[in-house]
């Protein structure tokens, strides 16, 4: 007793087990399965982290964690993406309007061309900070023999990297969406 779906000829499977879990889930069951997965690789994080005697220092950096990122982080690269649409040209804001004064762009949204690059650079920022500003330098230099000199210039340069490669693909964008409505412009008589 399964139904098919509007002239495709694929079976919804209503009455199959794959149909009835996804009635029963609300979702594919695919779906349950990655979550299934996750939970279990979770689980064994954390049992391989209390096995070792470290709870206490995972737990505090846990709750660090999330404090720093929801009530700190959270709204202040909210507040940072909502300023950048706002001054890159063409934004258009949740209503489909454009913004005050400025008309929308033929081409894609510079948004995610800024956004990307800048995500990554302040996470890698966030993740070796302590070398990029030198502030690990002693106990840098007696693990390993280095100084911590190399990785500020090398986290601006990666940066700068990003950039070059984000700005790249915009104006290869940019120059196909041109095309592109050039193309379906009718021709002047």
């Amino acid at each position: 007793m399964s139904s098919t779906t509007g002239g495709t000829g694929r079976s919804t499977g209503t009455g199959s087990a794959f149909g009835r879990i996804r009635r029963w889930y609300g979702a594919n069951p695919l779906h349950l399965l990655a979550l299934l997965a996750a939970f279990a690789l979770a689980g064994y994080a954390v049992r391989a982290v209390v096995a070792a005697g470290q709870w206490r220092g995972f737990a505090e950096w846990f709750v660090v964690a999330i404090v720093a990122h929801d009530l700190l982080l959270f709204p202040l690269y909210s507040l940072a993406d909502l300023s950048m649409r706002r001054l890159l040209p063409g934004w258009v804001s949740r209503k489909g309007r454009t913004g005050p004064a400025r008309p929308a762009a033929a081409g894609p949204p510079l948004v995610n061309y800024v956004r990307i690059p800048v995500a990554f650079s302040l996470l890698l920022l966030m993740v070796f900070f302590p070398l990029i500003l030198g502030l690990s330098q002693p106990q840098y230099h007696r693990a390993s023999g280095l100084g911590t000199q190399p990785y500020l210039w090398r986290w601006l340069a990666t940066t700068g990297l990003m950039f070059a490669i984000s700005a790249a693909v915009y104006a290869l964008r940019l120059r196909r969406a041109s095309a592109r409505s050039r193309k379906e412009q009718p021709p002047a008589t």
